[in-house]
């Protein structure tokens, strides 16, 4: 059909493909990062741990079988009301560390005697799940407790009776992605990692398997009358 005197062409339609090349004009989108790379930790429990504790506690369903849920990062400012520039400092250091933004915490009642009050920061938190939580704790066992000078073993005693597990850090600059140059003040933090278990049994088998370097075997809790 022959164009009107005047009559401007009419473009391609978003999606509808280059008339010479017949190549849609749409680009793929593009997959999660997570969905990408799978961490190795992930593996390692589908492929070695699952079957280590099935094996270890007769369990028949796999639902049963423990894994961790989250695992938590937490750093005490004691001068975070006062010295503005520290709390910055441990708010960059532990978002480089764990790769997410921590979480401010504040004080949630006054108390005199400390010269604390009501909404003061007081310190630094991080909650972390799934994929990051995994790469965390990768790098917690393969890198980060390695470095501690003197390291004789993670104690048994540090469950909490729940089937969670806390250890404290006394030195941030463990970890590799701190450099000691830019670190405003040394600190330490705790590590709490919560599992689906309430038994601290099944929680330290998890955990060995997973590669805590733990000292000695775990003794089991009395129980009280």
């Amino acid at each position: 059909m022959a164009k009107k005197k005047g009559e401007k062409p009419k473009k391609a339609q978003k999606g509808s493909g280059d008339l010479r090349g017949g190549v849609s004009a749409e680009k793929p989108r593009e997959a999660p990062r997570e969905a990408l790379k799978e961490p190795r930790l992930v593996s390692h429990y589908r492929e070695r741990v699952k079957p280590k504790l099935r094996e270890e506690f007769g369990f028949t369903n796999d639902h049963q079988i423990p894994q961790v849920v989250k695992v938590v990062v937490n750093v005490g400012i004691g001068d975070a009301g006062r010295n503005q520039k520290l709390l910055d400092s441990v708010v960059a250091e532990l978002a480089t560390i764990c790769g997410q933004r921590p979480v401010i915490t504040k004080a949630r009642k006054s108390i005199a005697n400390f010269a604390l009050r009501e909404g003061m920061p007081v310190g630094v938190s991080v909650t972390l799940r799934r994929g990051r939580m995994y790469e965390f704790l990768d790098r917690l066992i393969s890198a980060a407790i390695p470095r501690v000078r003197d390291f004789r073993g993670l104690p048994t005693r540090s469950f909490d009776g729940r089937g969670n597990y806390t250890l404290g850090v006394k030195e941030q600059i463990i970890f590799p992605e701190i450099e000691y140059d830019s670190v405003e003040k040394v600190h330490g933090m705790d590590i709490t990692v919560v599992t689906s278990t309430d038994q601290d049994a099944e929680a330290y088998a998890l955990l060995r398997e997973m590669g805590f370097p733990f000292r000695g075997e775990m003794t089991p809790t009395p129980i009280l009358a």
